[in-house]
């Protein structure tokens, strides 16, 4: 026995460097058929696929009833894949929890703002913090991980579904979890009641038990509703590490890898502690760019995603989840080799087949219900047969000069204002995207700062801590630009009462005053702009930016860059200030006014940072080494791109003399001579 497991390892690919992996999300749960099993997995071998995610949201599946489980069935459907030579991602499936469960412990079912006791009639209905879940959820992740770590077939654990989804419950049982946090936080009353501005409205905190749950969204005081949502998000985060820690100490060596949805509008938790302990061997989520092989952004807007998953970690990242459903021939395929370019090394299309009933059950696959393969699994066949010519050169390993600064508490506080800490961020990564240079998105007190350029996009909250890092790499010769709304709060998540931006003011050489809102201003425009429309003077050019407020900066050692000229007395744009051995810049509009591409073209030439690949526009590259290049055109014409000498097309198999010349919508992989 032990030569026939020893033998399927060997046929089963690991995951490492040099492979890249192709496959699907795979429900045999749905009705065990094991001749239906059996022909799928030929026809994922026949297509060249070489990994399955198998088990997610499948809980009732393998426990039925409480302590009985059921794996026989299931251990059949792993020998088969390892027998195939496809490597399976298994998904232990905490969420949703079985109904037998709720009914058990009413206190995991979720309770809305309104004081309603959900019924739990779809997915993520659970209240993750609730003891009595976790302790059975804890039980299947140690029981699963102990019947399957040395199984021939698995490829990695998949650490849950989509773990950011889901309401956030507001039940009794929660309150008196929050209030505990808060007392371990805060210890006393006064403390509380200082950092909560408690004499603002009458709102002082006589007695732990007067606390109750502020309201996630809308209305409310700030303070209260940030730590209300770290609250949540501690539990959250916790969760997944413990959950982490009993996979590693089961499975040790096994890789662990989700879709990681934590900027799920519902129940949003901070993926930055699990990131960068380094227990999530493969980070990942779900690509979904959209049905669309024309427009871009839904591209953009998933790379941005790999960016905001990845943070720094070096290891390959796997797209657990790719897009099927009604997608134009050739989108996946452009999509996936877009991927490439941001470290991916694996494409798990949703899914293999059309669903039969349950939630999606009209979203189409890659076999019509009656287990037809359609045009779908043929463009993955393609995808797999293309991707096995490249592999060896893959996964691309970013080389980024640029970092973003992400902070979870400013995703929070920034909900005040018109565009989000987020929402800049991506606007930030934008222009990265158009000029294929490689960045990431980083935690400042947790990174290394080992970068060229520091960009802080609306980082809402500052701490003493964090203003201190920013100081000393600017000291030391870093160039940091921070846009507006950033350090107006501190890490209670009051406005500073002190100078703006908050512990920063001298680093930059500015007072942030006040902000004024552009569409009022305009009344008073002296060239006729209206709405949100501003005139930007530049680098000696006039530039037009669009943005619902800027801040009022008033300079004390910076030197101005840039004014608004369309305003009278032409108000401060652009600041920067010699700090130190470095260079700090104020941009007193949110990233996506407008004027980042032209600031970011000014930075990338006075910091020396390595420019992408000379490409026409809408033609997404890297240079994986000194021999080889990717190049995928987006748009609907044949692009030209000049190069030195001659070269071989790995993909297509044409010879080419100094220039290569790819069609709309396609991809090509050069090697050098």
């Amino acid at each position: 026995m032990k030569k026939i497991l020893t033998l399927l390892l060997a046929l089963v690919p690991m995951a490492v460097y040099g492979q890249l992996y192709v496959g699907a999300n795979y429900h045999p749960h749905d009705d065990k058929d094991l001749t239906k099993i059996e022909t799928d997995i030929r026809l994922m071998k026949e297509a060249g696929f070489t990994c399955v995610r198998l088990g997610h949201l499948a809980w009732d599946s393998y426990e039925p009833k409480e302590g009985e489980f059921d794996f026989e069935w299931f251990d059949v459907v792993m020998d088969r894949f390892a027998e195939a030579g496809i490597g399976v991602i298994l998904d232990i499936p905490t969420r949703p929890a079985p109904l037998w469960l709720h009914k058990k412990y009413p206190s995991i079912d979720i309770v809305d703002e309104n004081g309603n006791h959900l019924y739990s009639n779809h997915r993520y209905m659970e209240d993750m913090g609730d003891p009595h879940f976790q302790e059975y959820a804890y039980r299947l992740v140690d029981v699963m991980t102990k019947r399957y770590a040395s199984h021939p077939a698995l490829m990695a654990f998949g650490i849950d579904n989509e773990p950011g989804d889901g309401p956030i419950s507001y039940s009794e049982t929660v309150r008196q979890r929050f209030i505990k946090w808060l007392q371990k936080k805060y210890g006393d009353l006064e403390t509380l009641n200082e950092a909560w501005d408690g004499q603002r409205w009458s709102r002082k905190v006589g007695d732990w038990d007067e606390i109750g749950l502020p309201q996630a969204y809308g209305s409310g005081a700030p303070e209260r509703k940030l730590d209300f949502r770290r609250f949540v998000s501690d539990e959250v985060g916790g969760f997944y590490d413990r959950f982490l820690d009993i996979v590693n100490k089961n499975a040790p060596g096994v890789h662990t890898n989700t879709n990681a949805w934590y900027y799920s509008g519902k129940k949003y938790f901070d993926y930055v502690p699990i990131v960068y302990s380094g227990k999530m061997t493969r980070n990942g989520f779900g690509f979904y760019p959209g049905n669309s092989l024309k427009t871009n952004w839904g591209v953009m807007d998933n790379v941005f995603g790999i960016t905001r998953v990845q943070f720094e970690a070096q290891t390959p990242f796997w797209c657990t989840e790719f897009t099927t459903m009604t997608a134009v021939p050739g989108s996946i395929r452009k999509a996936a080799y877009a991927t490439l370019l941001y470290g991916n090394q694996l494409v798990c299309g949703w899914t293999w087949q059309s669903m039969h009933g349950g939630e999606e059950q009209y979203l189409q696959g890659m076999l019509d219900w009656d287990d037809i393969p359609n045009r779908k699994y043929f463009e993955y066949k393609q995808i797999a047969e293309e991707f096995k010519k490249i592999e060896e050169y893959f996964p691309y390993k970013l080389k980024a000069e640029i970092a973003m600064a992400y902070s979870f508490d400013s995703h929070i506080a920034s909900a005040a204002f018109p565009e989000s800490h987020e929402q800049q961020i991506q606007k930030i990564f934008d222009q990265f995207i158009y000029r294929n240079i490689d960045s990431r998105m980083i935690d400042i007190d947790r990174s290394s700062l080992d970068y060229k350029l520091l960009v802080i996009p609306g980082m809402t909250v500052m701490t003493k801590e964090t203003a201190d890092k920013i100081r000393r790499y600017v000291q030391e010769g870093g160039c940091v630009l921070m846009t507006s709304n950033s350090a107006v709060t501190d890490q209670t998540g009051k406005v500073f009462a002190t100078t703006r931006p908050g512990y920063l003011s001298d680093v930059f050489g500015i007072r942030v005053a006040s902000y004024e809102e552009t569409a009022v201003m305009n009344e008073i425009s002296v060239d006729g702009s209206e709405g949100n429309s501003l005139t930007v003077s530049i680098n000696g050019k006039n530039v037009k930016a669009e943005s619902v407020r800027y801040d009022v900066v008033c300079p004390t050692s910076a030197s101005v860059l840039a004014n608004i000229i369309s305003l009278p007395d032409s108000p401060v744009a652009l600041t920067c200030n010699q700090y130190g051995k470095g260079k700090a810049y104020y941009l007193a509009l949110p990233s996506g006014a407008g004027l980042s591409g032209e600031i970011m073209d000014m930075l990338i030439d006075e910091l020396g940072i390595t420019k992408g690949p000379d490409v026409p526009q809408g033609v997404m590259a890297r240079d994986i080494d000194d021999k080889h290049s990717l190049y995928l055109n987006t748009t609907d014409k044949e692009q030209t791109i000049k190069i030195s000498g001659k070269a071989k097309g790995v993909l297509t198999g044409k010879t080419y003399k100094e220039e290569v010349i790819i069609p709309p919508f396609e991809a090509e992989f050069i090697q050098r001579r």
